[in-house]
């Protein structure tokens, strides 16, 4: 069997390839088998000035006093500063948002609503009719019986009285239409205004 010229360019490339594989695999091989040494990180030395400590005989001192930087950071438990922390009472103005029973803040009221209100239309102007009529100007404080079975009413105009039965006329303006026991029907022929009259009382 004979080679020719391009697949012996093929095998020269395959060898090229293969070579480079092998070379990455050992490579690759070699640097995750081996754990690298860890980086030696230099210890970080920060200086700080000297804090001056002020003596106070307020907690609200010693509450400052307590705190510390960063420099200072000690995982030690130091129980006096923690003492002195809860020892502290609040002194502001406002509400204290760590207690349950402090008093709540007032909040102003708004002073104006935040939508205003909407400008109703006025209401519909709704026509009035003509004023009422006068009322009748009689009073009827009595009735009396006629020997024809007809019931007689005892009317009052001022000081005048009128005795009027049905289908009569006092004054030359009001009209007796019905008497009965308790009420007499009157109409004042000006203004055809009907009105009962109620029996009132001595």
């Amino acid at each position: 069997m004979k080679v020719g010229v391009e697949d012996k360019k093929k095998l020269a490339v395959l060898g090229v390839v293969g070579a480079m594989a092998l070379g990455a695999g050992v490579y690759l091989y070699t640097q995750l088998s081996e754990p690298s040494p860890a980086p030696v990180v230099a210890p970080v030395v920060v200086s700080t000035p000297a804090t001056p400590v002020v003596k106070s005989s307020g907690s609200g001192a010693a509450a400052k006093n307590a705190g510390i930087t960063s420099a200072q950071l000690d995982p030690t438990l130091r129980m006096g500063p923690m003492l002195v922390t809860e020892a502290l009472v609040y002194s502001g103005g406002g509400r204290n948002i760590f207690s349950a029973s402090s008093v709540p803040i007032e909040i102003p009221k708004a002073i104006a609503p935040p939508r205003p209100k909407a400008v109703l239309p006025p209401p519909p102007i709704v026509p009035q009719g003509p004023p009422p009529p006068p009322p009748i100007d009689l009073k009827f404080f009595g009735t009396s019986s006629l020997e024809n079975g007809h019931r007689q009413a005892f009317l009052l105009h001022g000081e005048d009285v009128f005795l009027a039965t049905d289908g009569d006329i006092v004054q030359r303006r009001y009209k007796v239409l019905t008497v009965s026991a308790n009420t007499v029907l009157v109409e004042d022929m000006t203004n055809n205004n009907r009105q009962t009259l109620p029996l009132i009382g001595h």
